[in-house]
């Protein structure tokens, strides 16, 4: 059965990378993040949190017990005669319930503030989770961007290498001239340290990818199928699903409820309180005229606290500032969170428009560099320095095309992420 169930795993793992690599990726970050692992760890400790508050309106219940032995020699009485020797086994047991009956709210804000602080955790995870995913794809597709950078630059490298060797032939023709040789000797110089620089910022990409993903990345990194991403359709809905869903956003907000909640627990040490104790004794004595009794004892508890030296006043002024200063900072989340929305849906919709932009740079540099170099080769009017600028325009227009795809990707992810849409589901493939 461990094989069976082993080797389902590795077949399930094995069509999800292979019908979808981003989500493979996603989840393998998801799995293995040490940080994300942490507060997970985080979430469970805070869950008793509830478990710890909710014991204050239960019964507490105590079962104590004492044993003694106690020898008595050279026991000499007022006339100085010796007496004999005593000894005394004593033994007794107790049991006690306390029932606290009235805290002043005390025990009700503990509760209320234990639950926050879960809901607080939860939007921590939450934000961690979303933060992982983001730097995970966008390391995934940054890899995509980097290898085709180095695979264009490499074809480049080829092109210019090829035309070199072309032109020596038409210089001892006598068809070109020395200039023109140099020209495509230094252009190939130029297109080698491109290369170099690509194949860097490859392997630091693939550095980057492995450290966020955890897996090794592999060599037949592809784009992954289309995937839709259900985006707001204005910046109006946008700030909308941000000021109701983002993570940050709802922190702020849950810290200053905690404050309010944490400022009543003080307060409620000021008030009155209650409690009942019921105990059962059982006292034994072998060697006493009285060898054996049992006590039964109700108690009703009230205190009130009157003066404890200023100390419970500058509590509740502790935490009136407190929950000021929880105000005035969940006041500036708000702004900072509608900027970044606002920044975010820019980039998005900025993104759209270089995407089809650099789609059509791409094809006209290529149709052009298509001609000019026919033209060229054919001992047309085209000279090298034209046929090296159409292939430098080509390059870029390849390279700033593959970067536009992943910016758009990448503005998607960072706009779900301020309105709080960031999850795995995200990337179900419909």
């Amino acid at each position: 059965m461990k094989y069976l169930l082993t080797l389902l795993f590795i077949l399930n793992f094995n069509y999800l990378y292979a019908t979808n690599k981003v989500l493979f990726f996603v989840e393998s970050a998801l799995q293995n993040n040490p940080k994300i692992n942490a507060e997970r760890e985080n979430l469970k400790s805070i869950k008793e949190n509830q478990n710890i508050s909710r014991s204050e309106f239960l019964p507490s219940l105590t079962i104590s017990g004492t044993q003694s032995s106690i020898d008595t020699t050279n026991i000499v009485d007022q006339t100085g005669a010796e007496t004999s020797n005593t000894k005394r086994n004593t033994e007794t047991k107790k049991i006690s319930v306390e029932q606290k009956l009235f805290q002043g709210f005390k025990g009700y804000n503990e509760l209320k503030k234990s639950k926050l602080e879960l809901e607080k955790a939860n939007n921590e995870y939450k934000k961690i989770e979303q933060d992982i995913i983001l730097k995970s794809v966008s390391a995934y597709y940054d890899l995509i961007l980097k290898k085709k950078n180095k695979e264009f630059n490499s074809a480049n490298v080829s092109l210019f290498e090829r035309q070199v060797e072309s032109d020596r032939s038409r210089l001892q023709k006598g068809e070109i001239s020395l200039t023109d040789l140099a020209q495509s000797e230094s252009s190939l110089a130029g297109a080698q340290a491109d290369l170099t620089k690509a194949d860097t910022e490859h392997v630091s990409a693939v550095a980057e990818f492995e450290k966020v993903t955890r897996v090794t990345a592999p060599d037949d990194l592809t784009e992954s199928p289309s995937i839709f991403f259900s985006m707001p359709s204005t910046l109006k809905e946008a700030l909308t699903l941000s000021n109701a869903n983002n993570p940050s956003l709802a922190i702020a907000r849950i810290n200053l409820a905690i404050s309010e909640k944490e400022l009543n627990v003080e307060k409620a040490k000021l008030s009155p309180s209650a409690s009942v104790n019921y105990s059962k004794t059982e006292n034994k004595d072998f060697s006493s005229t009285i060898d054996e009794n049992e006590e039964e004892t109700v108690k009703a508890t009230i205190s009130w606290p009157i003066i404890q030296g200023g100390k419970n006043f500058s509590s509740i002024k502790k935490f009136k500032h407190k929950k000021e200063k929880n105000r005035l900072l969940l006041e500036d989340k708000e702004n900072e969170i509608k900027t970044e929305t606002a920044t975010a849906w820019s980039f998005f919709q900025s993104s759209a428009s270089i995407l089809t932009s650099t789609a059509a740079q791409l094809k006209a540099a290529e149709i052009a560099n298509e001609g000019i170099s026919l033209e060229y080769d054919s001992g047309n009017t085209r000279t090298t320095l034209e046929v090296i600028q159409s292939r430098s325009l080509l390059l870029e227009a390849r390279i700033s095309h593959a970067e536009a795809e992943k910016n758009l990707i990448v503005s998607k992810l960072e706009l779900l992420d301020q309105i709080g849409r960031l999850n795995i589901n995200s990337f179900k493939t419909p």
